[in-house]
């Protein structure tokens, strides 16, 4: 089991005690600066920093008995924000429809990363449209992913507002 899922499910209780909901835990161990980084979310108010420094202290101190990573590291807590994180299949199937980069471990013809709109999710795959092209993407070769809102579209709906 991976590092950053061990944390996952060790966060996963405490985060949802405190009322949040744990989008995902990202964990990157360089030996010079370790980062874990955790990503909370709220319906429907959202996160603020507030909620973020609450969550901060409550994993801290979780940390501070467990020690589930090695040495020194650097903890950050904070919202999934427009580009909002991508790890589990339901992530995929709540925003269906949306852009997303998808970048992958291992290339699948060809390329490693691909930016399209989510067409379809089952447990194992997601399937991106890219430029009139349909991509099957394993989920467990997936790297990284996030959503890629319309930024422009976003500020002008805001300016409008």
């Amino acid at each position: 089991m991976a590092a950053s899922d061990r944390l996952q499910q060790m966060l996963e209780p405490l985060i949802e005690d405190l009322g949040y909901e744990l989008v995902g835990v990202e964990y990157h161990p360089n030996p010079k600066n370790r980062v874990v980084r955790v990503y909370i979310d709220q319906a429907p108010d959202g996160i603020g920093v507030e909620d973020c420094e609450r969550v901060s202290r409550e994993v801290s101190a979780l940390f501070d008995v467990e020690e589930p990573v090695p040495g020194q590291y650097t903890l950050e807590v904070s919202s999934p924000g427009v580009e909002r994180p991508l790890f589990t299949a339901a992530h995929f199937e709540r925003f269906a429809g949306e852009t997303a980069v998808v970048e992958l471990a291992v290339p699948v013809q060809g390329r490693r990363r691909f930016k399209g709109t989510i067409l379809a999710v089952d447990p194992t795959r997601v399937v991106l449209g890219v430029d009139g092209e349909e991509h099957e993407l394993a989920i467990a070769d997936i790297a990284r992913a996030h959503l890629a809102p319309d930024l422009e579209a976003l500020f002008a709906a805001r300016r409008e507002d």
